[in-house]
């Protein structure tokens, strides 16, 4: 009886690539009482399994935390398996505005002690007396009324390259910070004023409007389903987006576009930019937003100091990481005294520059074909393995390296190995490698310039 994933994210990536279907990336969740987390746990892997789902999922005795990638033909079989349990009948799922069939690559699901650490040891504190729950268009009417205090609930990457018009943004790095300090802040608050509140998709605030409520705020508001519902419901009923910017999202993707609004900045450069990196030093993994000229004078660091790092023989680098605390940091971190561009806290509603017009230049300037996609990215010899698909490739092309988190990359072909030994010419089918200063992940594609206006 499998109870664990087993494959790595290389193995599960050509598995997608090899059934050829479209996945659907979504997140839930639900507070309820649950008796025994770990059989509840197993009985989800299994049912998931079967059904080839993906993602990472959190369970306590309160309820469940989801957020998945899901074959989009597996979807009404995927809601069934939901369905046999009474407290997630009918439960809203929220789709990503953006799709990418390598959102998620293992199937992780995790008993924790709270699906939202919120800090909170106070027995009284009843999570289901949560706030009224808003739709977008009643979200915008009430943010409109003077008499309306609102509230971003995520952490400060999230605000920083997008929120709501007018929003409280807590210079925070997790959820628990928030809730002292904005119960501090609003104390004269509480009975003559509208509090409003939104997160990502509507979990950290099923939890903060309950406990605003516990705290004796009169009138406690929430939007419902969160930004991703939110940005759903204006796109089908044509809406007025009251969000600005990039909503930021728990998964490679790094960020979802709401509007073409770009309101932060390079964090090295102080350019106009909202593209989230980690760090490619393997002992940092700090998440900041860099411009695609940093990244390419930078090789993908966050300082000269990690530049230095990632040039030094593997061996050196190990032992330098020797004793520290290494782990997944990935979204733990965000500040840097390196990063002279970082802003947190009370963000500005002013748009510094306009996305759609930089993408509507590239797809202009530039003609391109696909020939493969990425596999693999040895960091130790900075060598990028891709498989040849769709046409050949020689020495001397000029080719984009793609991705929603490698942004387009350019490069000339110097020299080619396929399938173990050098070439001037790789052809459909071949396993080939050369030499990239920067990490390519598996969601990347392989495309040869054809022409540049």
């Amino acid at each position: 009886m499998q109870l664990y994933n087993t494959l790595s994210a290389e193995e599960r990536a050509q598995l997608i690539d090899e059934a050829g279907k479209d996945r659907l990336t979504l997140s839930f969740y639900a507070y309820a009482k649950i008796e025994d987390p770990k059989k509840f746990r197993d009985e989800l892997f299994m049912a998931w399994n079967a059904l080839d789902a993906l993602g990472r999922i959190y369970v306590a005795t309160e309820g469940i935390n989801a957020q998945m990638s899901v074959p989009a033909d597996q979807f009404e079989a995927f809601r069934d398996t939901l369905e046999v349990y009474d407290f997630m009948k009918g439960i809203r799922l929220n789709v990503a505005v953006d799709q990418d069939n390598y959102s998620f690559l293992k199937l992780t699901i995790k008993v924790r002690n709270k699906i939202v650490a919120d800090g909170l040891n106070d027995e009284t504190f009843d999570v289901t007396n949560k706030g009224i729950h808003l739709k977008a268009q009643e979200f915008n009417n009430l943010l409109e009324d003077p008499n309306t205090i609102v509230v971003d609930f995520r952490n400060h990457y999230e605000s920083e390259v997008g929120h709501f018009e007018g929003a409280i943004t807590p210079d925070v790095e997790n959820f628990r910070e928030s809730l002292p300090i904005i119960n501090e802040q609003l104390q004269d608050f509480k009975e003559d004023k509208n509090l409003l509140m939104y997160c990502t998709g509507g979990i950290r605030c099923e939890k903060a409007s309950a406990y605003f409520k516990h705290q004796g705020f009169k009138n406690v508001y929430q939007l419902e389903g969160g930004i991703i519902e939110y940005t759903r419901q204006i796109k089908e009923e044509g809406i007025k987006s009251k969000f600005i910017g990039k909503n930021f999202v728990f998964d490679h993707r790094l960020g979802e576009r709401i509007t073409d609004d770009i309101i932060s900045q390079c964090h090295q450069c102080g350019k106009p930019c909202d593209n989230h990196t980690n760090c490619a030093n393997d002992a940092c993994h700090l998440l900041f937003i860099q411009c695609d000229d940093c990244k390419a004078a930078m090789e993908n660091c966050c300082s000269t100091e990690c530049l230095d790092t990632i040039h030094l023989p593997w061996d050196e680098q190990v032992k330098l990481r020797k004793g520290l605390q290494v782990g997944n940091k990935v979204f733990r971190k965000g500040k840097s005294d390196a990063l002279k561009f970082k802003n947190s806290g009370d963000l500005s509603d002013k748009p510094l520059a306009k996305a759609e017009t930089k993408n509507i230049r590239q797809k202009i300037a530039v003609k391109k074909e696909l020939i493969g996609k990425a596999e693999h990215y040895f960091s130790k010899s900075k060598i990028a393995q891709f498989l040849i698909e769709h046409k050949e490739l020689s020495v001397g092309d000029k080719v984009l390296i793609c991705g929603p988190t490698t942004g387009e990359q350019e490069v000339t072909i110097t020299e080619i190995y396929a399938n173990g030994g050098p070439c001037e010419t790789a052809n459909i089918g071949d396993q080939i490698t050369f030499e990239l200063p920067f990490r390519v992940r598996l969601s990347d594609k392989l495309y040869r310039i054809v022409q540049n206006a």
